[in-house]
């Protein structure tokens, strides 16, 4: 089989897509594929993909839009199998705000939030991180999360415990995006499950130095430790695949993901976000998943692409 792997992209995320895409196209040629690799921000990539007579595109672009379903679109309109989650899913899952909705309807419980656009004039105004600390402060009260509201790999990520908290932190998210979710912050454990095809593997948690798992605790080898699978109260694990397979298709989502969550000290969970293409590298938690249920790499990479072939 020959398999085109799209790779790095013009997104904040750029550097994890690179890592990524290596490690996928590592794993093809193991299994004895064709693999090249793409990428969308170089040049006219639509016509060298068409000369490249893939039988398979293997999506390995993080955020923008290699994650918000423009990418996906094209793939369609050029008639291309492809891996993840169609447009419409994609575009659905990266916002944020829009994906808590669709949980709430579900029945599953997600921290109070508030969206706020801003254009670029209001973004690089110093009173506008204070109008914002005011508002928020009002109306979700300290500590609470900033992040942009179409991104991933938690980048632009902050937590306030108080108003100089938010002064100091708030502007680097306001450089990240113009698209601002803020989040009422639930103390407690960071768990993730991975969703491969229509099973949800074995839940992770996750415990960073320092207790946020933010963009250097994600992607710096020996910042964070991680426990597959989760040790969690009897039923709160199964409650959490569950929940993370139930929001998955409530997405439309297909293929591979995975789902957040904050566990509290009430043994509750609270929704945070899907990824509709997590990241597949050293320290990335869906590989770790799949081992735990015997599925090497490699055997993973197989898994994704046999699914997006089987449409």
């Amino acid at each position: 089989m020959n398999v085109t792997v799209l790779i790095g992209g013009s997104s904040a995320e750029r550097e994890v897509s690179l890592a990524t895409g290596a490690a996928i196209e590592a794993a093809l040629r193991k299994l004895g594929h064709e693999s090249s690799s793409l990428d969308p921000s170089e040049g006219d990539w639509k016509a060298r993909l068409s000369q490249s007579k893939s039988d398979l595109v293997f999506i390995a672009l993080h955020g923008g839009a290699g994650e918000d379903g423009r990418i996906q679109a094209e793939l369609e309109s050029m008639g291309l199998a492809y891996t993840g989650s169609d447009p419409a899913s994609s575009d659905l899952a990266m916002d944020k705000q829009a994906s808590k909705d669709r949980a709430k309807a579900l029945g599953l419980l997600t921290p109070e939030s508030h969206r706020f656009k801003l254009d670029d004039t209001e973004r690089a105004s110093p009173a506008t991180v204070m109008e914002l600390a005011e508002i928020v402060e009002s109306r979700i009260g300290y500590p609470m999360v900033a992040k942009p509201n179409r991104e991933g790999s938690s980048v632009g990520l902050a937590v306030m415990f108080n108003r100089e908290d938010a002064s100091l932190k708030l502007p680097r998210t306001l450089r990240s995006s113009g698209d601002i979710l803020f989040e009422r912050y639930i103390p407690g454990r960071e768990l993730t499950v991975a969703i491969l095809g229509d099973r949800a593997l074995p839940g992770v948690e996750i415990l960073p130095e320092g207790g946020l798992y933010d963009y250097e605790h994600k992607y710096s080898a020996g910042k964070s430790h991680y426990q597959c699978p989760a040790e969690l109260p009897d039923g709160l694990r199964e409650e959490m695949e569950r929940q993370g397979l139930a929001i998955f298709k409530e997405l439309g989502c297909r293929d591979l993901g995975r789902v957040d969550f904050r566990g509290d000290e009430d043994g509750r969970l609270w929704f945070l976000e899907v990824n509709t293409i997590p990241g597949m590298t050293e320290t990335s938690l869906v590989p770790m998943a799949a081992v735990a249920v015997g599925l090497d790499f490699p055997g993973l990479v197989a898994e994704i692409a046999r699914h997006a072939l089987e449409r």
